[in-house]
C-alpha cells in the first residue's frame, strides 16, 4: 500500500511510541516528539527536506546507548522500521548516518556532514537544555542512582567519547561536561538564538542551586 510521507511519519510515531512505552529515563516518546517537533520547526526556516528530518528525529534515539546498547552500532530497530515503511535503502543509510552523528560525544562530538543531520543534532541538543534539559537531567541521574551534587567532584569540559560515556559524575557535574557545552556546538542560526536563551536559563538554576545548597538565601 502507498503511503504519503505524513502517513509515514505518523506511522513512525506509532512505532516509537512503543518502542518507548517503558522509559521514564528522559530518552523516551515525549522527549521524542519534542525534538521532532523542533526539528521540523528548524528544518523549514533552513529549508532542508523535511521529510528526512522528520524520520531522523524520530528515530534518533530508536537504538541510542541508553536505551538500546545491544542495537546502538547495528540500528537494528530504525532499519526495522524503517522498511516497514518501504523507505528505499539510499535513503535509509542517510538517515542511520545522520543518527550516527546526532549524539553528544564529548571532545570527540562530530559537526553532521548534512544539513538535515544538523537540523536534528540542534533539537535533540536544544532538549538538554532549559527547563526541560534541567528536569531531564536530574530524572535519569535519579534512575542512575547518581547524587545531585558532590562539592568534592572536579569537572572536566574535554572529555573523550569513552570517558564522557563511564562518567559516574553527579547530576551537577552533568552540567559542566555536557549541558553548558552545548550552547557553542549549535549548527544552525535558528538553533543558536534558542540555545542563548536556554543556556542563560541553566546559568540562573547553578547560580540559584549554589546560593541555596551554601545556604546563602
Amino acid at each position: 500500500m502507498l503511503r504519503t510521507q505524513s502517513q509515514i511519519l505518523e506511522g513512525i510515531t506509532e512505532d516509537i511510541k512503543e518502542l518507548f512505552a517503558s522509559d521514564a529515563g528522559g530518552h523516551d516518546y515525549d522527549h521524542t516528539m519534542r525534538v521532532y517537533k523542533m526539528a521540523m520547526m528548524i528544518a523549514r526556516e533552513e529549508h532542508a527536506r523535511e521529510f528526512i528530518v522528520g524520520i531522523a528525529a524520530l528515530l534518533h534515539d530508536a537504538d541510542d546507548y541508553k536505551v538500546s546498547p545491544d542495537t546502538e552500532k547495528t540500528h537494528d530497530n530504525a532499519v526495522r522500521i524503517m522498511k516497514k515503511y518501504g523507505i528505499s535503502d539510499v535513503q535509509t543509510d542517510n538517515i542511520c548516518r545522520i543518527i550516527e552523528q546526532v549524539s553528544f560525544s564529548g571532545r570527540d562530538s562530530v559537526v553532521p556532514d548534512t544539513l538535515e543531520g544538523k537540523i536534528v543534532q540542534d533539537a535533540d541538543r536544544l532538549d538538554a537544555m532549559g527547563a526541560i534539559g534541567i528536569a531531564r537531567a536530574f530524572a535519569y541521574g535519579g534512575s542512575h542512582h547518581r547524587k545531585i551534587f558532590d562539592p568534592a567532584e572536579t569537572y572536566r569540559a574535554d572529555l573523550s567519547k569513552e570517558e564522557y560515556r563511564n562518567s559516574q559524575s553527579s547530576t551537577i557535574g552533568h552540567f559542566y561536561e555536557k549541558l553548558l557545552l552545548l550552547k557553542d556546538m549549535m549548527n544552525t542560526s535558528s538553533g543558536k538564538i534558542m540555545a542563548q536563551h536556554r543556556h542563560d536559563f541553566m546559568e540562573m538554576f547553578l547560580d540559584e542551586f549554589d546560593a541555596e545548597w551554601e545556604g546563602r538565601i
